[in-house]
């Protein structure tokens, strides 16, 4: 079998509060594989989004190991955890569209950090931008500012930005909580996808009991601890 995308052995990660350690995560280990949708479930504050942003270098791992797209995270520097932001895709809860740019302008953001598509010029990445809208349903906003949308439609471009260069590795925390049944189908149809053809590795944190079966496993994490892994 190849190598994981993501592999995870015996992290541990605690908060400090009140000059004390908060035990948050502790002893993970988990492997997902290129092409592979793994979605997680717990209650909150079991360490799912400490988790999720942890396997995108958005937080430093602490100890244990954390080989993400074959690099390891563990003490890594700036550069590298940079770089490994640029591959992977990410959905918010909070959609963290920029104001003063477009939903257009927005998407094209997803790809003006990668050279490949600079390159390619503008009007390629427009191009690109509009047919991601198109499939998240927005070929009609995509000239609207985000104050002019509504809450699932700016969620619709955020997760049109994250999918707009099909990266490898993408990252989702509650992607479909502000869609309705059939954006919040579409959108995890689309995740499908892109996991199948561009065999992407997909994590995703979700309550959402109609997208479950989207995923090739689902793991349970109940007081940081990864208590059941099915599939």
């Amino acid at each position: 079998m190849t190598q994981p995308l993501i592999a995870v052995e015996h992290l541990n990660h605690a908060f400090v509060e009140a000059g004390s350690a908060k035990q948050v995560l502790t002893d993970i280990n988990l492997a997902v594989h290129a092409g592979e949708i793994v979605i997680l479930t717990g209650p909150s504050g079991s360490g799912k989004t400490t988790l999720l942003t942890m396997l995108g270098g958005l937080r430093a791992a602490q100890s244990g190991s954390l080989r993400i797209l074959g690099q390891e995270l563990l003490q890594a520097q700036r550069p590298t955890l940079t770089r490994l932001r640029r591959q992977a895709g990410f959905i918010f809860q909070a959609h963290n569209l920029l104001p003063y740019l477009d939903a257009l302008a927005n998407v094209r953001l997803g790809l003006e950090v990668h050279d490949d598509w600079l390159a390619q010029g503008r009007a390629a990445m427009d191009q690109r931008a509009a047919a991601v809208l198109a499939q998240v349903g927005l070929s009609d906003r995509a000239s609207y500012y985000p104050d002019k949308l509504s809450g699932g439609q700016k969620q619709r471009v955020a997760i049109a930005r994250a999918l707009a260069a099909s990266p490898k590795l993408l990252l989702a925390d509650e992607p479909t909580a502000a869609l309705d049944r059939e954006s919040g189908r579409d959108a995890v149809d689309l995740f499908r996808r892109l996991a199948d053809q561009e065999r992407s590795a997909i994590v995703m944190v979700t309550h959402d009991n109609k997208v479950l079966d989207i995923a090739d496993r689902i793991i349970n994490l109940e007081g940081g601890r990864l208590v059941t892994a099915g599939g």
